[in-house]
């Protein structure tokens, strides 16, 4: 006889190689044909619900890392509480208005200027749908569930009505102003930016020191003196009108080789060497505080101009003079302090950030350009104190990535100041997982200023504002909601295709236009009014969903994004924030820390995963990441989780091998008749089920992944497992103690590929479809785990023998590596007590010891002879008594006589003898 045939082998089709590239979309096929998103919701309809809201991607280009954490990281939280029983619908949605489109077409050919603007739009429609399609496919493929077929699109009609219905009630509150103010301006871009739409980088720009002679000193300072000024913005020279002093700090007018000097006096030092001054040629001849150098008049450097000295809190002595060249037509702090003393708003610079007519001799200049030819006029005309070049953080356009000026044009605005405190406590009411998050928000909020939402371009959703001929603003509830009815049914394009009177509401009139006569504004939107009005547009339009929303998770950089723009309007008209709980995650970096880029070749796309590893393996990263910081990416690292994936997954496939043959209606155990060791793993899985719960109610993914690498590793394969072959293969099959552990082993193949199924959502799909006998159609439709309370007492003991047997192992380490034995069967294991624990009275309580050391022998003693000492007793390995059994491999010294089932040990013999 064969023995080799009289052994109960694992057997499974559940393949040992995962080929997810090319089984994934199958499996999604499968979910899109059986109609699984839909039915979870089905299934869960009535229970309370989970509305993550979907922050929209850009719709340009294809998908990047980032996209691809963003996207995964809010699957597993959807398909978790689905799994939950949280009627949990998801609603992916895309913005699509903005400059980078309207460029894209200009690279692809598109010659804007010989367009309408209707018809320049409908190509940026056209565009934006297209790129929505490329990235929806992405998704999908990522195995990200969701209602794809139904998306909020921002360029929809029915949303653009929304916003502009939301605009239309801010305005109402009084929220909405024209005014002519310095904001952040892109000439490269040629229009107005918020705040949220710069980024700082390192720029070179000339540091000079100006001399401006005083013309009145009011009786104050001398009037040969001269007020030393500090900038690096040349350029701004021209609209300057002011020199501002800090009322509260002290000034000195110092003399030098005879020229007289107003300046700070914390800062007559560094400014001294700065010029490069002889200290001992400084002499303090007067001094005074800010507050008495209000109204001193002085000249300015160049133009027919008095440059007033005025007061102003914004001052510092961090750098400069404590003199502040002032120009309220290209500074906020400028701009407040100005308005104060009602002085002009001179900005002499067009859209494309050249002087105009107003800049006298530089018009014409770019503005940087300009910086030259001013402080040689200064040099010329003796202004100049010092000319020299310095390397400082300075604001630039995120997209183009060149610098912004602050430049005063008539601009929309958004209240801040009013809602300002309003939102501060919606923040304070707002869950966040770290405290860092609130207080990022809290401070942008605090210390922003008005929120510009004017864009100077076409492809957005325009600002339905009218004018009469005398230039009144016409902004009236009757005509806002008139112009979304119009948007609603026609799409925005209808506000270029017809007329201002077209526009209006049949028969509207006004006072300031007697003839009739209306014109329309031509400014759009921000885009972060578009994706901060998707409360409105999504949250409330859509039944499925509900306001506000029990989630917003998205990049960290959205804190000065859509999280602020959303959180303002929704407390601007609603009173409350859109969001109960904000949840943010970092960047994507290389496996250095270094931002990915083309140059340096270090780009990995979510394309080149799936179709090298599968979706699965870029899902398995995303839990394997801290997502709360920056986090890393590289081939290495995939290497590294493939390797992670290949465990899990021959995990599985084993314990599904050994479960061929298990009926859980007629062949489970019940838990009081399990044995201990299968008790044991019950209950560790128990705890490991409590645990992966809550971390998964508590969004650490990160923690799922290392707890369940332990769990496979330490408890399963390294223990369980590994222990277990020699009951499932060799044991009898109905036999007790094999279905006993099959018992437990359906119950951890069960419970896992539930709870990894929203990480590893392919992979949990295919697993189930091969565990016998469950019920659900796909693990997506299962409900999660239940938390057991663990036998703590119970669990003690075997933890303490799990730490005995760690003793074991090392000693039988020892003994391999002095040739006692080879494998571990070839052993027998003699214990007995030390100083340290005693261990024949502990393990009085544990059977099968052999079986649980995985030797053949095992033998527990009062003394232990020539024993080594370990924390858990004193412990000596022999080689095994006995011959080897040829159908077990343990040693034993019964194996059966010649004719009588040759060379099998007494439970082998046992065995066959059921099978002859």
């Amino acid at each position: 006889m064969d023995y080799k045939d009289t052994l109960l082998m694992p057997k499974t089709e559940f393949p040992m190689r995962g080929g997810l590239p090319n089984k994934e979309p199958k499996i999604q096929e499968e979910w899109d044909a059986q109609n699984i998103y839909q039915k979870a919701l089905e299934q869960n309809k009535g229970n309370a619900r989970y509305i993550l809201h979907d922050g929209p991607p850009y719709a340009n280009g294809s998908l990047h890392m980032g996209h691809a954490l963003n996207k995964i990281l809010k699957d597993f939280i959807t398909r978790y509480k689905t799994m939950q029983g949280f009627y949990t619908p998801y609603v992916p949605g895309w913005d699509t208005h903005g400059l980078p489109i309207e460029q894209a077409l200009t690279k692809k050919g598109v010659k804007r200027k010989e367009l309408s603007i209707a018809e320049f739009r409908r190509k940026c429609e056209a565009f934006a749908l297209e790129q929505i399609e490329n990235q929806k496919k992405d998704f999908k493929r990522l195995g990200v569930k969701g209602d794809f077929v139904n998306p909020y699109i921002t360029l929809k009609p029915e949303y653009e009505a929304a916003q502009i219905r939301l605009f239309g009630e801010m305005a109402d509150k009084g929220l909405i102003y024209k005014g002519k103010k310095p904001v952040y301006w892109s000439p490269s871009s040629e229009s107005s930016l918020a705040e949220a739409e710069i980024e700082y980088q390192d720029k070179r720009s000339p540091s000079i020191y100006v001399a401006f002679d005083v013309k009145d000193g009011k009786g104050i300072v001398d009037e040969d003196a001269k007020f030393v000024i500090w900038t690096t913005t040349p350029w701004t020279l021209p609209s300057n009108v002011a020199i501002t002093v800090h009322p509260d700090l002290a000034y000195g007018q110092y003399n030098v080789n005879g020229e007289k000097y107003i300046i700070g006096r914390d800062l007559v030092a560094s400014v001294a060497e700065a010029l490069e001054w002889d200290e001992d040629a400084i002499v303090l001849e007067r001094e005074f505080t800010g507050k008495e150098l209000e109204y001193v008049e002085t000249q300015h450097p160049f133009v027919d101009r008095v440059s007033l000295v005025i007061n102003g809190q914004h001052v510092t002595t961090d750098a400069g003079t404590g003199c502040v060249h002032t120009a309220p037509g290209h500074g906020e702090d400028d701009f407040v302090v100005g308005q104060k003393y009602n002085l002009p708003v001179i900005s002499p610079v067009d859209d494309k950030g050249v002087f105009t007519e107003e800049a006298g001799q530089f018009e014409g200049m770019f503005y940087d350009k300009a910086n030259k030819e001013i402080t040689d006029l200064l040099k010329e005309n003796g202004s100049l104190l010092k000319l020299e070049f310095m390397t400082h953080s300075y604001p630039h356009d995120w997209r183009t990535k060149k610098p912004v000026i602050f430049r005063a044009t008539p601009q929309w605005f958004a209240s801040i100041d009013k809602v300002r405190q309003d939102i501060l406590d919606a923040i304070e009411n707002t869950h966040f997982k770290v405290d860092w998050g609130r207080t990022r928000i809290y401070n942008m909020v605090r210390d922003r200023g008005e929120w510009v939402i004017s864009r100077q371009r076409v492809w957005g959703v325009p600002l339905p504002v009218f004018y009469a001929e005398n230039g009144d603003i016409i902004m009236t509830k009757e005509t806002v909601n008139h112009v979304a009815d119009l948007f609603q049914e026609h799409g925005s394009n209808v506000w270029f295709e017809r007329d201002a009177k077209d526009l209006l509401p049949e028969g509207f009139t006004h006072p300031s236009s007697p003839n009739g006569e209306f014109t329309k504004e031509t400014d759009i939107m921000d885009v972060w009014f578009d994706s901060g009005s998707s409360h409105r547009g999504v949250l409330e339009e859509r039944p499925e969903l509900s306001y506000p929303a029990d989630l917003y998770l998205e990049g960290s950089d959205q804190y000065r994004g859509w999280f602020n723009s959303s959180i303002t309007t929704s407390v601007a008209t609603r009173g409350i924030s859109p969001y109960k709980m904000l949840l943010s995650h970092g960047f994507v970096m290389d496996g250095e820390g270094k931002k990915m880029s083309k140059s340096l070749g270090n780009v990995i796309v979510p394309d080149q995963i799936v179709k090298q590893k599968g979706a699965d393996i870029a899902r398995l990263w995303v839990s394997s990441v801290d997502y709360l910081s920056d986090v890393r990416i590289s081939d290495e690292i995939l290497k590294q989780t493939s390797d992670v994936y290949r465990k899990v997954r021959n995990t599985l496939r084993f314990m599904l091998g050994n479960l061929n043959d298990y009926n859980p209606v007629t062949d489970a155990i019940a838990e009081a008749d399990l044995l201990e060791v299968d008790k044991y793993l019950l209950n560790r899985l128990r705890e490991f089920t409590a645990h992966t719960l809550d971390n998964y109610d508590n969004y650490d993914y990160l923690d799922i992944y290392q707890e369940l690498q332990n769990f496979i590793n330490v408890e399963l394969s390294n223990f369980y497992l590994d222990y277990g072959k020699d009951i499932l293969y060799i044991e009898a099959q109905n036999a007790h103690k094999r279905r006993s552990m099959q018992t437990v082993l359906y119950q951890i193949v069960v419970d896992m590929t539930k709870l990894l199924a929203p990480i590893l959502a392919h992979t949990s799909e295919e697993v189930w479809s091969h565990i016998p006998h469950v019920e659900e159609e796909s693990v997506h439709l299962s409900r999660m785990p239940e938390r057991v309370e663990v036998d703590t007492e119970f669990m003690e003991k075997w933890n303490t023998f799990m730490k005995l047997r760690d003793d074991v192992n090392r000693a039988l380490e020892v003994a391999r590596n002095e040739k006692v034995i080879g494998k571990s069967l070839e052993a027998k294991v003699i214990i007995g007590n030390n100083d340290q624990f005693d261990a024949t009275s502990f393990l009085q309580q544990f059977s099968d010891l052999q079986q649980l050391f995985i030797t053949s022998q095992a033998e527990v003693v009062d003394k232990v002879e020539n024993g080594e000492s370990y924390p858990y007793g004193d412990i000596r390995i022999e080689h095994a008594h006995g011959e080897k059994c040829e159908r077990c491999w343990n040693y034993s010294e019964a194996l059966g006589a010649v004719g009588e089932l040759d060379n099998l040990c007494p439970r082998c013999q046992a065995v066959v003898k059921t099978l002859v």
